[in-house]
């Protein structure tokens, strides 16, 4: 059966974790019935990270799939000043973005979608980079770190299609492959250091420049302009919604900070502890398409969606807050 840790109370907030055995579990049926009434309120604002897509077949980097990779990621430094390690990054990544780009949307990322549809969200924050979001039909969303289906280039800022890039990179490799031992959430493929030498980079068809794919890597900033966008939607949502995050990183995990120093509800589903346990008013540690499933069939139910909006006509709050508590870091 599923088990609840008695309820404490935290900055003014019901702490509650559920641990899942089954979806019918009673615990877990109590939590989704208070996170119902909290969604149901509208407003809310998902943030999403790579436990999310898991279930998609993209591995997470600390969930359930993600405690056997020990693979140190790119940094920009890196990338920027050795072509000897754009060659290894973009033979590692060719690899990975087939795998990336078979992968679909899973319930959970339909489920979101379908709370966007039904008016329930002001709108996604994601640091995943692989745009299942937007396939399930998610409109509203903010791509903290990018996406991989979009390239640019160093020198001169121009932007293009991962799907050219591909062609472009087969062609120059004809003939090439390379044994992939496993695929990381950013899309970088494990292969030999042998395998990864004989491969052909290929530059900016405008200015002969470096490109990079359209991510933020680890010691490159987030641009300012996305940040901002982000706390102010945290400043306006009646709750923040974490789904599959850690929140290790602290370029995700300052949204959740900033939304309790704001007193707005913090709700996580994720796999496993994460950074901002302390933060939540209410814990489910269970798989997320799954539990999202049964989450917007909860806010669906007859009476629920109407008593919710109305709640938030009668409330309408506005939360005043100040850049002076928010998180200006690089990432």
């Amino acid at each position: 059966m599923a088990t609840a840790v008695p309820a404490t109370v935290n900055a003014g907030l019901v702490h509650t974790r559920v641990h899942q055995n089954g979806i019918h579990d009673d615990g877990l049926a109590t939590a989704l019935t208070q996170l119902a009434d909290l969604v149901t309120h509208g407003d809310v604002l998902v943030l999403s990270g790579a436990g999310l897509s898991t279930e998609s077949g993209i591995p997470d980097y600390r969930g359930p799939t993600g405690l056997a990779r020990r693979a140190e990621p790119m940094t920009y430094q890196t990338f920027r000043s050795s072509a000897a390690a754009r060659r290894r990054y973009w033979a590692r990544s060719h690899q990975g973005w087939r795998h990336v780009a078979r992968a679909a949307p899973n319930a959970g990322h339909h489920a979101v979608a379908e709370l966007e549809r039904s008016g329930l969200l002001s709108g996604i924050i994601t640091q995943n980079v692989d745009g299942l979001h937007q396939a399930a039909g998610a409109r509203e969303v903010i791509e903290l770190h990018g996406s991989l289906d979009r390239i640019i280039c160093l020198d001169c800022g121009a932007r293009s299609s991962r799907e050219e890039l591909d062609r472009r990179l087969r062609a120059a490799n004809a003939g090439w492959d390379a044994f992939v031992t496993q695929v990381n959430p950013d899309g970088d493929a494990v292969v030999a250091d042998e395998q990864a030498e004989r491969f052909a980079v290929v530059d900016c068809t405008s200015c002969g420049g470096v490109l990079k794919p359209d991510v933020v890597f680890f010691g490159e900033n987030v641009p300012r302009p996305r940040v901002e966008r982000c706390y102010a939607l945290t400043e306006r949502a009646s709750a923040l919604l974490v789904l599959g995050s850690s929140l290790t990183v602290m370029s995700g995990y300052r949204f959740a900070r900033h939304a309790a120093r704001l007193s707005v509800p913090v709700a996580i589903i994720n796999q496993g502890p994460t950074r901002g346990d302390a933060l939540a008013r209410l814990l489910l540690d269970a798989p997320l398409g799954e539990t999202l499933a049964a989450l917007t069939t909860r806010c669906a139910e007859p009476g629920r969606n109407a008593q919710g909006m109305a709640t938030r006509r009668a409330t309408s709050p506005m939360i005043a807050a100040s850049s002076a508590g928010r998180d200006h870091i690089g990432q």
